[in-house]
């Protein structure tokens, strides 16, 4: 599965803007790198394995994705 540039939000409330997808150099695992779009003193930038980014996830008792797209800007 492949997903899109533009804006995700978290299933916790955050908005991050997905730059792309990238491949890891020894893996070849494909990473989505994403910038976070709130102030967080961690980093700005973040990536994670595509299959974590597009699996679903149970928080207060529902099944979600844990991103879902909400503007392609």
């Amino acid at each position: 599965m492949k997903i899109k540039p533009g804006i995700y939000k978290h299933y916790k409330g955050h908005k991050y803007r997905v730059i792309g997808i990238v491949k890891h150099s020894e893996t070849l695992e494909d990473l989505v790198i994403y910038e976070a779009l709130y102030d967080n003193e961690l980093s700005k930038l973040w990536v994670r394995p595509l299959e974590l980014f597009i699996d679903e996830v149970e928080y207060e008792g529902k099944k979600m994705k844990r991103f879902e797209q909400v503007d392609s800007g």
